[in-house]
């Protein structure tokens, strides 16, 4: 019975994700979940109390992924440059990535503070990745630095969601006004 549960919440989430990837949060619906997933309504609220639960599991499934695919790729180069740079594309290339639209999704919606909690503190573990880079670069307050790279790749992916620019165009100019940036 616990394995049918744990499959059953798989499921929700991953409806869940694709629900935010393609719609955003206005299609993230109860009634929406329950058809995506094949089950009753009144068997959704069996797993999550509110749509906020739904957003908080997500992102406590899915941003340690991201973390840990963006550490992995700035522990595959040397110096604080090198990180910066793989710090930056590591995040942009994980736009297309469903499990990143959804949480863009997520990000730019109306949540409660226990979500919008979670989300932050993400986030600060995503940006406390870099801090140690950018004091390798000689930076006299790295985390400040840190908070303005991230705020560069907040609006690159912004712009990547747009689909005006193509995403590699969008990824050099933010990798060159970050690393331009960082510079001393």
């Amino acid at each position: 019975m616990a394995e049918h549960r744990s499959m059953q919440r798989a499921a929700l989430l991953d409806a869940a994700r694709s629900l935010l990837s393609e719609g955003g949060t206005e299609a993230l619906t109860f009634p929406a979940l329950a058809e995506r997933t094949g089950l009753a309504r009144s068997s959704v609220y069996e797993y999550f109390r509110s749509r906020a639960a739904v957003v908080e599991e997500l992102c406590e499934v899915d941003f340690p992924v991201w973390s840990a695919e963006v550490e992995k790729a700035m522990g595959a180069v040397e110096g604080g440059a090198a990180k910066v740079e793989a710090y930056v594309r590591k995040q942009l290339e994980l736009v297309g990535d469903r499990r990143h639209r959804a949480v863009v999704a997520i990000s730019a919606s109306e949540l409660d503070a226990g979500a919008r909690e979670k989300i932050r503190a993400a986030h600060g573990g995503l940006v406390a990745m870099i801090v140690e880079a950018l004091a390798e670069l000689g930076h006299e307050e790295p985390r400040l630095a840190a908070m303005l790279v991230q705020g560069v790749v907040d609006s690159a992916v912004r712009r990547i969601e747009l689909g005006v620019e193509e995403p590699g165009v969008v990824a050099e100019a933010a990798v060159g006004m970050v690393l331009r940036g960082v510079s001393r």
